[in-house]
Order: C-alpha cells, then sequence, then structure tokens
C-alpha cells in the first residue's frame, strides 16, 4: 500500500453566525489596546480538510483549524512532497521526515497543525486498511465509555449561564467548563464580576458536580495570584491557560501556588514542549490537542509521557481525534464536550464538515469497535454554507 495522493481544501463558512459580544471569553488580547472586539482574531470560520488517497482506493480523513488557508500551503507545497509514494504504515518515518524537514521554520504553531492533518490522514488510513477503529490500533478499550464535561458557557449575562448550565445537568452532564469574561484591563469591576459568575454556575450544579473554569491566556501572573486565592472557595477542578502559552515560568509558579490546579498545554506543540512543562511542573492537567501537537503519532507518545509523570490528560475540544487517545490510555480519564450548534468560535465547524462525531448521553460519549479508521466521513448537507477552496 502506497500513498498515491493528498487533496487539502479550505471550507470557509460563509452561513449563519453568532455575533460577538462583549466580554464574551477573556483571551491574550485583552492587555492589547484595540478597537476591535478582542476575541475577534481567536475566531476561526474556516477549516481545512486533508483526503489522502492510498493505490489501492482507501481514503482517509485529517484536518486542521488553525491558520487553515497557510496549513494548505504548507500541506501543497512541503508536506505532500514528502509522503507521496510512501507507504502509510511507515508513519514514524513519516511523521519524522515531515517535522525534521520544516525543522528550520516549522516545530510549533500552523506548521505542526499542518503536520498534524497529514499524520490524522495516515492514521485513519492505516484503521480502514485493517478494518479496525484508531483506538484499537493505540491500545484499545481501556473504559466502557468516556466520562465527558459539557464546555461552552461563555461570559452572558448571569441568568442565560444559569438557564445553560440547569438545561445540560437535567441532561445527565455531571462536568462544567465556563470562561471568564474580564481580566487585568477591567480593573476591581472585572474581578467582582468574574467572582459573581462563578458563584453563580456553582449555585445551579452545587458542588457535587465538577466546574472548570477557563482564562484562554487573558489573565497576566500578577492578576492570577490575586484571582486564585478568591477562587478557592469554589473548589475549581483546575483554572485553564491563566496566561500567555510561552510563560513556562508562570505557570510553574502559579502551579504551585494554590489548592487549585492549572491546566494548559492547549497552545503547546509536540512531545519536547510537554516535557518542558511537566519537568518544570508547570501544569497539573495537560490539554493538547491532537490536530494540533503533531497529530496521533506524536499525542500517542505525550500520552505516555503524561502517564509517567501522573499527570492527566484531557484534551481539548472533544472531537474524534481526541476521543481515539482518550479511549485508548489510562493517563486520560475524560474528554471535552463541545454540543453542535450555531457557528460562534469556530470549534463547531467540525460539525458541519463531519459526520460521525459522537453525541454525549448522559455525560458519556461512545466509540463504536466495528467503525474503522477515525470514524468519521464527510458531511453533505451543508455544503452550499461553504466557500471551498481547492
Amino acid at each position: 500500500m502506497k500513498i498515491k495522493s493528498v487533496r487539502a481544501r479550505v471550507f470557509e463558512w460563509k452561513g449563519k453566525t453568532v455575533p460577538p459580544q462583549g466580554n464574551f471569553c477573556s483571551n491574550a488580547m485583552d492587555l492589547v489596546y484595540s478597537n476591535t472586539e478582542s476575541m475577534s482574531t481567536f475566531r476561526f470560520h474556516s477549516w481545512t480538510v486533508v483526503e489522502m488517497e492510498t493505490d489501492d482506493g482507501i481514503i482517509g480523513l485529517g484536518n486542521v483549524a488553525l491558520a487553515p488557508s497557510i496549513a494548505k500551503a504548507i500541506i501543497d507545497q512541503y508536506l505532500t512532497p514528502l509522503v507521496l509514494g510512501q507507504d502509510p504504515w511507515d508513519y514514524e518515518y513519516l511523521w519524522q521526515r515531515m517535522y525534521r524537514a520544516t525543522h528550520a521554520w516549522g516545530r510549533k504553531g500552523v506548521t505542526m497543525a499542518a503536520i498534524s492533518a497529514i499524520d490524522l490522514a495516515i492514521w485513519d488510513i492505516l484503521g480502514k486498511s485493517v478494518n479496525k477503529p484508531v483506538f484499537k490500533l493505540l491500545g484499545g478499550r481501556t473504559k466502557e465509555k468516556i466520562p465527558v464535561y459539557y464546555s461552552k458557557l461563555y461570559r452572558t449575562n448571569l441568568e442565560d449561564m444559569q438557564a445553560e448550565a440547569q438545561k445540560y445537568m437535567d441532561e445527565g452532564f455531571t462536568m462544567f467548563k465556563s470562561r471568564f469574561g474580564y481580566g487585568p484591563a477591567h480593573g476591581t469591576k472585572g474581578v467582582a464580576e468574574n467572582l459573581k459568575a462563578v458563584a453563580a454556575i456553582r449555585e445551579v450544579i452545587g458542588y457535587d458536580n465538577d466546574l472548570m473554569l477557563e482564562c484562554y491566556m487573558g489573565w497576566n501572573l500578577e492578576y492570577t495570584k490575586r484571582m486564585l486565592p478568591k477562587l478557592e472557595r469554589f473548589e475549581p477542578r483546575w483554572v485553564e491557560e491563566p496566561v500567555i502559552a510561552d510563560d513556562i515560568d508562570g505557570y510553574a509558579e502559579l502551579n504551585q501556588l494554590t489548592s487549585i490546579p492549572i491546566s494548559g498545554g492547549e497552545h503547546e506543540f509536540s512531545l519536547y514542549g510537554f516535557k518542558q512543562l511537566l519537568d518544570k511542573k508547570a501544569v497539573s492537567v495537560v490539554q493538547y490537542d491532537t490536530n494540533r501537537v503533531g497529530g496521533i503519532t506524536a499525542a500517542h507518545k505525550i500520552n505516555a509521557l503524561c502517564e509517567a509523570y501522573s499527570v492527566p490528560v484531557i484534551p481539548h475540544a472533544g472531537q474524534m481525534h481526541n476521543y481515539h487517545l482518550t479511549m485508548s490510555t489510562l493517563a486520560s480519564p475524560m474528554s471535552e464536550y463541545f454540543p453542535m450548534f450555531d457557528v460562534e468560535v469556530g470549534n463547531e465547524l467540525f460539525y458541519y464538515i463531519f459526520d460521525g462525531e459522537p453525541v454525549a448521553e448522559n455525560g458519556f460519549v461512545q466509540l463504536d469497535d466495528h467503525k474503522p479508521g477515525l470514524g468519521l466521513s464527510m458531511k453533505t448537507e451543508f455544503l452550499d454554507q461553504f466557500n471551498i477552496i481547492e
């Protein structure tokens, strides 16, 4: 079996989107003066899909959401020539080939995300070629089903947030993640607003359900050091990405500061990046995304590394490429989960492009032992809502 072709297409959403709201989610742009809504730079309303075909007609699907047009160019110009004509079962060789050939200008960010898309397509082919789901190739089923936490609860008015939490608690969820809407630029009023939002959600879900809190890199070290003691009474399971991803020493200081675990890794890349985080005890929870860190080949290694450090892995964003990793390792106790809803930040596009994503029931998702590969296919019903760039 040889790789015959690689096709990368950008799917640009032109359908309905939820308009931006003020203080929707703190983020890294909050500390930089701008006339535009700060979250706008983190909205991604396009996605690159990779379709890789072998000489015996198997088609593997991969995807990348970071800077899709740039990722497509990297895939077309640099990565595809490295894998054409190769045996997809030599996946470690192909991964090293892509990683080392782009090392002078790659290593992290969009280049690693582009490598991830190729690697995902390769693993989809491997599963389909032996008629097994990918998680069976990685270690098999380690859980009867995957516990998932409800991950939306962006900052809106408190009554709406409470109603949203109640709705999904009624559907059987016992774990919830909420986003802070305010950071250092909003002063003491913002501190009070953040605390009010956490209190409002705890009022609904109580203390026998888990609550996770996300900053999305919107705070800084000084502000987080002031906030963590104030948050302790709410008993969060973790506080996520309080500072920018490059401030590893800041993460390490915060992770030793209070009883609240600090999580991160959504914006970290490669095995080496996570070794740095773990060596410095910078995070108590690792949150890579398989379509960013180098694909399944890299994520599988990161899982083993985290298991050795006794640090749990809870991948970012749900999605099938992450669920297969979660199912196949004891290092990963649960997954994130977004329900399908109107396009807002951009994660939602996955559900408009692909069929096969499992729907949560009573706070769990299940993977099919008999669905080969990643278990995804291209969805056709929303094609007219995209501009598709070849």
